[in-house]
């Protein structure tokens, strides 16, 4: 029996403000009033800060709340940590720098893992390198918990179990909406895509070692939209959306084949604007930010000057409550397929003809919602995950757990529409 059953690591950062509220908010739960749970950080007064900060906006007494000391540069204290820990949340970042540390001591000493990464070739490789370990140790880790990736993955999930008939594919349309104190994106966020986007070759020769067999052609291939063009449901401008989406989706889609034989539901994943404007502005940055991020001289510079190459979306500030408060992702996942359902083995004859949309809403602060209640269905739903352990993306590992009652008990919805 562990000390405790969460330890948040990185609490100190902006993210691990609000993972602490939501901790919070879950414990009014009787289901999870008797939660045991500790923060971490390597520098306990910034920890103590968070802390009285929390306190402050919650009115709720933190002071006993244990604090463990832990430093991505010490092997020896993550150990510590992960030692205590059932499920230890993980939010520091830029994990292509200070993740696979982390996932080491918790593999090693027997705690789960859970993460906010976008970054497939992390993700990729923490899979290739310590899923046969994971088992071995009846531990999961499990990245892409925040806003990438569990409104899509558990959104393409719910479809599916709710389609009526096969569903073929999905096109995922995702919007941004600031309220009227804007907003302004955590710089973090900024430094991933920046070195991400360099080191995106790195993915292949990942991939290649990691899966060495190829998905089976689909039988009506979904075509790809590589050129901006309108959505069809609201009619905003969209682009191919390069995060981690769609790569986590395929990655769950490759386990539910090869465990299952389910055929694989396609992926096309794009970004909405709320105006031509915005629109256009986005493909000026997007355009400075390709050129910079590919140079190793300037892609430091871009890196650690993001309000200056963002026109000040991005900064190292953060967004104010204001701003968050006000702010929400709209995500809609456009489904098609067929009314009647064939064999794994058997192939449709007519091409798909039926469509359905949903919209996962994950509201605002809906990334420490995610991240939480996928720590919550590792800690008390294990024996509905894949295997006794392993490394795993959100839809595979969560895909029989009750994730998604959680998720629209609090607030991130799955309906259609």
């Amino acid at each position: 029996m562990k000390a405790y059953d969460l330890v948040v690591f990185g609490a100190s950062g902006f993210t691990g403000h609000y993972v602490v509220r939501e901790i919070l908010s879950i414990k009014k739960d009787d289901r999870y009033s008797g939660l045991k749970w500790a923060v971490a950080g390597r520098n306990e007064n910034k920890v103590k800060e968070t802390l009285a900060s929390v306190s402050v906006a919650t009115g709720e007494d933190l002071s006993n709340v244990p604090i463990l000391i832990a430093d991505v540069k010490d092997p020896a204290s993550l150990e510590k940590m992960a030692e205590q820990a059932e499920v230890v949340v993980n939010v520091v970042g830029p994990y292509r720098f200070f993740g696979e540390p982390v996932v080491k001591a918790c593999v090693e000493k027997g705690a789960s893992h859970v993460d906010i990464s976008g970054e497939p070739q992390f993700l990729e490789r923490m899979q290739l390198d310590y899923h046969k370990k994971a088992v071995e140790k009846q531990v999961y880790v499990v990245g892409a918990c925040g806003f990438d990736s569990i409104p899509a993955e558990m959104g393409i999930i719910h479809m599916r179990d709710n389609f009526g008939g096969d569903l073929n594919a999905v096109e995922q349309y995702m919007q941004f909406i600031h309220g009227p104190e804007g907003y302004v994106v955590n710089s973090g966020t900024w430094k991933s895509a920046v070195y991400g986007f360099a080191h995106a070759s790195e993915v292949h020769e990942i991939r290649r070692k990691l899966f060495p067999n190829k998905l089976p052609t689909p039988s009506h291939k979904l075509k790809l939209k590589s050129i901006p063009h309108k959505d069809p449901v609201r009619g905003k401008w969209s682009i191919s959306f390069p995060g981690s989406d769609r790569t986590v989706i395929m990655r769950s889609q490759r386990h539910f084949y090869e465990t299952y034989g389910d055929k694989p539901v396609q992926i096309g994943s794009y970004f909405s604007f709320t105006s031509l404007m915005a629109f256009l502005g986005t493909m000026m940055v997007g355009a400075v930010f390709g050129i910079l991020a590919k140079i190793p001289f300037t892609r430091d510079f871009l890196a650690n000057h993001p309000k200056l190459f963002s026109f000040g979306v991005f900064s190292d500030e953060g967004p104010t409550k204001a701003q968050i408060d006000g702010a929400r992702f709209s995500e809609i996942l456009i489904g098609s397929g067929w009314d009647e359902k064939v064999a794994k083995d058997d192939v449709h004859q007519g091409a798909p003809t039926k469509k359905k949309v949903a919209g996962p809403d994950p509201g605002y602060v809906g990334t420490s919602i995610c991240l939480i209640q996928s720590a919550l269905a590792i800690l008390k739903e294990k024996d509905k995950m894949p295997s006794q352990g392993g490394v795993y993306p959100p839809g595979a590992a969560f895909e029989k757990t009750s994730i998604i009652e959680g998720l629209q008990k609090r607030g991130v919805t799955f309906k259609f529409m």
